[in-house]
């Protein structure tokens, strides 16, 4: 029988001690652990968790202001807000999203417009943001989407406020339109940073006043801190910052005067800038054809937008801004007192007319538009008249670079610097810029043609009003303007914006009166433009024009009747009235109408009687809101 083991409780001791102390310094460090971490959570990262925290349980609702509205000089409403139900889905909700629009097909009438609609701006959104499906529902719609909205996930009914045109087509270039912010918008809003104020905003203005002055028509948006609960429903509002309305904006433009320069060109396409010569302000701006600016604020459809787009009559384009044209004869007056006040021409000089002019050493002729000319030809008549002939050979006396230099004193060939973006600068030529432009040299026979307005030379028809305007007044050169004055959003305190004067010409006085003279004398007996100025009981001051489209050979005489409709030339007047003592200064341009006299002057006389005496053309009914005319 073997002895029994003696254990060493020495050596067990120390086993149990050191077990001990390594189970006491695993607890420690385990403490120490979770005392750093409650530490860093917190203490170091508070405030980041406080605002994690703060985010799940408040939400920041966005109040989206009021748009400001526009309205013409006499407060006719130009463009107004109203408000509707929008039926909207959030996809990132939505599920199966061809189901939902299935299921939601079988309570309302969704149109294949709408569904069109949908998709597009789908591909525009981002995937947390609602996108409209139908607008502007009935009471009915909304009752049935809000009786099913349990079984509609994603689906939303907002209230939102539709921008709305009364206008129509009429003033589509002038007021323009908003459309929906896609990311071309956004990226400009993040680099302006203004991107926090459009926070809830869909739409953006895009062309016309709405886009130039978006800054002040869209107002400062508002919003409400609301507290949630775990599944996010709103329990309380904890504070409210109300959004400010964008500012109201009232034009210098007469609403009545604009329907009466529509009425007047009929179904001509062109365009009409009328101008108020002792302010600058404009009175009317038409561009035929136009469109409807409503079209796009919900979402243009794509075969609408097509047919505009490849429309010939390109009703897209903003005629007195955009479009370029030779000035023709229009350009005769300013060359006119050019030759007078760097006295090249006295007035009493003359020339023989023969129907033609030739340079030296030239067998070309450079034609007059009467077959025989007009004889005997001093300034005056060459006005009245419109003699190419004399500006012919005024032009090679003068020189290309004299002509230019003179022009740009009534702002040919720059900007005018209406409060509109998109404006086109024309082309004012000289030797300079066709050496830079061509690098070849300037010819004489350019130089002939520059004198009756062709060739290089290209305007549009606001310089040609800022310009006509500027004769008007006897050389100060006011900015053209279409913002009159505008009422803030929240003090609703109006601030009227005063005239600008861009420069001062210093013409002498003589010579400007013998320029208004002739040009009064266009629309009397001999005139080229007596038809438009028969029987007016005030005195106009006015000049024909004529812009070729195309180019005729050598020798052939231009035959209306044998070209095609579009090959027609431009017809162009340009006019200020009353000429003593002018309110109202106007160029109208009438494509492939022909000739000024007959096409253009007579849609200024109806723009004149209609601002100086309160004549309506007929077949224009009185609006609800018509008063008085003029000023």
């Amino acid at each position: 029988m073997s002895s029994p083991e003696i254990k060493n409780l020495h050596i067990e001791l120390s086993q149990y001690l050191t077990r001990l102390k390594v189970g006491v310094g695993f607890v420690l460090v385990l403490g120490l652990i979770l005392v750093s971490r409650l530490i860093y959570l917190q203490l170091i990262k508070h405030d980041h968790y406080q605002s994690l925290a703060e985010s799940n349980r408040i939400a920041l609702l966005p109040a989206i202001p009021n748009r400001g509205l526009i309205v013409d000089r006499n407060g006719r409403i130009l463009a107004d807000n109203f408000s509707a139900y929008t039926l909207e889905i959030t996809v990132s909700k939505a599920g199966d999203l061809d189901a939902l629009l299935d299921q939601i097909s079988t309570l309302i009438e969704i149109t294949p417009k709408n569904l069109r609609r949908f998709k597009r701006l789908l591909d525009e959104s981002h995937e947390f943001e609602t996108v409209p499906l139908k607008s502007k529902l009935t009471d009915e719609e909304v009752a049935i989407l809000a009786a099913n909205r349990y079984r509609l996930p994603g689906v939303e009914v907002k209230a939102r406020l539709f921008r709305n045109y009364p206008a129509g087509e009429g003033l589509s270039h002038v007021v323009g339109y908003i459309g929906r912010i896609n990311d071309a918008d956004l990226k400009k809003l993040k680099e302006e940073g203004r991107v926090t104020n459009y926070k809830g905003s869909t739409h953006i203005g895009k062309v016309g006043i709405e886009q130039t002055y978006e800054n002040l028509l869209h107002g400062r948006t508002g919003f409400d801190q609301m507290e949630t609960d775990s599944s996010g429903r709103a329990v309380r509002v904890l504070s409210h910052v109300s959004p400010v309305a964008g500012n109201d904006l009232m034009l210098h433009l007469d609403m009545e005067l604009q329907r009466v320069a529509e009425h007047a060109f009929g179904d001509y396409r062109g365009g009409l800038v009328a101008i108020d010569p002792n302010t600058g302000g404009v009175l009317a701006m038409v561009s035929k054809p136009g469109f409807d600016p409503n079209l796009f604020v919900d979402g243009i459809d794509p075969a609408t937008w097509k047919e505009l787009n490849e429309s010939l009559d390109k009703p897209m384009v903003n005629r007195p801004l955009r479009g370029i044209y030779p000035p023709g004869s229009t350009i005769k007056p300013f060359m006119a007192l050019a030759a007078l006040e760097l006295g090249l021409r006295r007035p009493q000089d003359a020339i023989a007319d023969p129907g033609f002019y030739s340079l030296p050493n030239s067998r070309h002729r450079y034609r007059d538009w009467k077959a025989g000319g007009h004889g005997i030809v001093d300034l005056h008549k060459s006005v009245v008249q419109s003699c190419d002939t004399y500006y012919y050979r005024l032009a090679v006396d003068m020189g290309i670079d004299r002509m230019q230099g003179f022009l740009s004193k009534f702002g040919f060939g720059a900007k005018s610097g209406l409060d509109m973006q998109g404006e086109s600068s024309g082309l004012l030529p000289s030797r300079e810029w066709k050496q830079k432009r061509w690098n070849k040299p300037w010819y004489l026979g350019e130089t002939v043609i520059a004198g009756i307005g062709q060739g290089y030379h290209l305007t549009t028809p606001m310089q040609l009003a800022a310009a006509t305007a500027t004769l008007a007044n006897g050389g100060t050169f006011y900015r053209p303007h279409l913002v009159k004055s505008m009422k803030d959003g929240a003090t609703r305190q109006e601030t009227v914006i005063s005239p600008e004067v861009a420069w001062k010409n210093d013409f002498h006085p003589e010579y400007l009166k013998r320029v208004r003279d002739a040009m009064v004398d266009v629309l009397k007996p001999g005139g080229t433009a007596v038809g438009a100025g028969a029987g007016a009981q005030y005195t106009i001051a006015g000049k024909t024009g004529t812009a070729q489209v195309v180019g005729i050979r050598q020798g052939q005489k231009y035959d209306e009747r044998r070209v095609a409709e579009r090959h027609r030339d431009h017809a162009l007047f340009v006019a200020f009235a009353p000429a003593e003592s002018p309110r109202i200064a106007l160029a109208v341009l009438v494509e492939n109408g022909g000739h000024g006299g007959s096409t253009a002057a007579p849609i200024a006389r109806a723009v004149f009687d209609y601002y100086l005496l309160g004549k309506r053309p007929a077949g224009i009914p009185v609006s609800e809101e018509h008063e008085s005319a003029g000023d």
